[in-house]
């Protein structure tokens, strides 16, 4: 981890990390260490193909924002949206909450171990990083996976496998419904308001 000992923000992120801290009040900085961190791993993911946060950039933040190391790993380490160890190009996120269990995410977890995917591990041509995780949030079209920050819906296993195939060509597969579902509207569309959708 020592390369990464001279981590510092790009001009471009030191502007944004400036504009951050800026929207907390004098003395209450630290509550930028969210954000902080979450740009620090978009930065990684640019400079090394991999978004992850090591100790030294943990570090940074942390100066930056004038608090103990161990409070910012404190954060990083909780949440499951920052990588403390490398991942793949496409850290692919399967949701495992009961809703999403309730209408098949086993088969889009099979369809990812399928494909050679393990969790917690980076795929050996370094394209995927597999995980499961807990409610992403979008429920009423499950089963889901986000991939780095695309969420994909209403997935099945040869939908899953459809995507996967799509990015190991190259490809960037529209995120969103499998099955065209507008937002978190029925199968098939509204039932009420109608006149509201035209």
């Amino acid at each position: 981890m020592t390369e990464f000992k001279d981590f510092a923000w790009t001009s471009e992120n030191a502007v944004k990390a400036a504009e951050i801290v800026a929207l907390y009040p004098e003395g209450r900085q630290a509550s930028a260490v969210m954000p902080l961190l979450w740009l620090a791993q978009g930065q990684m993911a640019a400079a090394t193909g991999s978004a992850w946060l090591p100790v030294p950039v943990i570090e940074f933040v942390a100066a930056q924002l004038g608090m103990p190391y161990m409070r910012a790993y404190e954060v990083a380490s909780f949440y499951t949206q920052y990588n403390l160890k490398p991942v793949g190009r496409f850290h692919v996120q399967v949701c495992g909450t009961t809703p999403c269990m309730l209408r098949g995410s086993d088969d889009v977890m099979r369809a990812c171990v399928d494909k050679g995917l393990r969790k917690g591990m980076v795929t050996h041509d370094g394209l995927f990083t597999l995980s499961e995780v807990e409610c992403l949030g979008t429920c009423a079209n499950a089963p889901m996976v986000q991939i780095n920050d695309d969420n994909y819906e209403d997935l099945g296993y040869e939908s899953t496998m459809a995507i996967l195939d799509a990015l190991e060509r190259g490809e960037m597969p529209a995120p969103g419904s499998a099955i065209g579902r507008q937002a978190s509207c029925p199968e098939g569309g509204p039932t009420t308001l109608k006149e509201m959708a035209e």
